[in-house]
């Protein structure tokens, strides 16, 4: 099978490049796939492509770029050209941009694939019926807020013509389910990016390392974690180094910024930026504590996965679809309310003033990263490809419930 996948890609800033590496680095490893048809947004740099294994062809077409008005025009040509036997986009709302036009023009990529007679598979990280708008950073305007959810009902309209749109949580399906009368969702969850071996739980000389990482801004802000590392040093000795690690949100550009300017008398306060892929291991590695520092949630954390597959303690708002993780995936963390500084802090001194229970949180976390390897959701993707085709050989229209998985089984 000849796959095409439609992703942002690193070193790109774009939103779920992270979660497009490991899409193409297990699906590379399956043995049903002969080619991989990279079809991702430009960049300056070179596409990282070192894997360690060897796996198979990868053909990289980067025709894309946030915001283009010309972008469906774009991608549909090569998937004209190179004529892939399936097609799998990783997408978000704001996949293409966060101006109105180039994100719906994007979104309407897996109806015309979908028309070309193409098995596709759309992966979809959120849904518009479960996002704050506000608390997202989207808009704060009532009216807009309508405007936003009436596009999105016809922009996942256009999504659902996929072939099979898969969520990664529970509640998804039954919303569209419910909502749209749609029959081709499957529940295929996030998956854990790696799985080390065990790791040690001992924390190195020094101090102790709290991190935030991902793209900030939006409903991603590190004031309250800032604030309330500053609210325990305070109160107790603890020796501890705040550590920030990524870049903006796409749509917040400069937002770190003016947080290291606000924020400049703080002491070990540092700041990373980009981190590369394979430096993603050491920045874990290090952190006694992994920080969620969001104000609302939109999709499963990729975050949350990282930080057990690397077996660390977490704290975490108890809101949205975190929570639903936390409970269907058996994550385990010290929960804070999102809008208050001083239960941040407690969570944090809870993890950080005990060793025993930072360690048990860091064990359930790694077994629940565990059971999820991207080497098994791949191999389920690969399953749906397969049950499609042999839809559209036999000509019968595809039924989710009546697919059997062999890598569920």
């Amino acid at each position: 099978m000849r796959l095409a996948i439609v992703t942002a890609y690193p070193p790109s800033k774009v939103t779920l490049t992270e979660y497009g590496y490991h899409l193409v680095k297990h699906f590379r490893l399956q043995k049903e796939i002969t080619e991989i048809i990279l079809i991702t947004d430009v960049t300056i740099e070179e596409k990282n492509l070192s894997f360690e294994e060897v796996g198979c062809k990868i053909i990289v077409k980067q025709c894309w770029n946030f915001n283009d008005y010309t972008n469906l025009y774009k991608i549909n040509k090569v998937i004209t050209d190179t004529k892939p036997d399936g097609i799998l986009f990783n997408l978000q709302f704001l996949k293409f941009g966060d101006k109105k036009i180039p994100a719906a023009l994007g979104l309407m990529l897996p109806l015309l694939c979908k028309l070309k007679g193409i098995p596709t598979i759309s992966l979809l990280h959120n849904i518009l019926e479960q996002v704050d708008l506000e608390n997202a950073g989207i808009t704060n305007k009532k009216w807009l807020q309508k405007t936003y959810n009436s596009i999105g009902v016809t922009l996942t309209k256009f999504v659902l013509a996929s072939d099979v749109l898969a969520v990664t949580i529970s509640k998804y399906v039954k919303v569209l389910e419910n909502k749209y009368g749609a029959r081709n969702i499957a529940l295929i969850p996030h998956g854990a990016f790696e799985t080390p071996p065990p790791p040690d739980y001992k924390l190195g000389d020094g101090p102790k390392q709290v991190m935030a990482f991902g793209k900030f801004g939006t409903y991603k802000r590190v004031e309250i974690l800032i604030e309330a590392v500053e609210l325990i040093r305070q109160r107790t000795n603890e020796n501890i180094e705040i550590v920030i690690a990524g870049t903006d949100s796409p749509n917040t550009p400069g937002y770190l910024n003016e947080i290291q300017e606000k924020y400049a008398h703080v002491e070990q306060l540092r700041f990373t930026g980009y981190v590369a892929e394979e430096d993603v291991p050491i920045i874990f590695n290090q952190s006694a504590v992994v920080v969620f520092p969001y104000t609302s949630t939109t999709g499963s954390s990729g975050v949350l996965h990282q930080a057990g597959s690397y077996g660390k303690a977490v704290a975490l708002p108890d809101l949205g679809d975190l929570s639903v993780l936390v409970r269907e995936e058996g994550y385990r963390g010290e929960f804070f309310n999102p809008k208050s500084v001083e239960s941040l802090a407690n969570a944090i001194v809870k993890i950080l003033r005990d060793d025993a229970h930072r360690i048990a949180l860091g064990k359930s976390n790694y077994k629940a990263a565990c059971s999820l390897p991207m080497a098994d959701i791949t191999q389920i993707y690969v399953d749906y490809f397969k049950a499609i085709q042999k839809s559209k050989e036999e000509g019968f229209e595809i039924n989710i419930i009546d697919i059997k998985i062999e890598s569920i089984e």
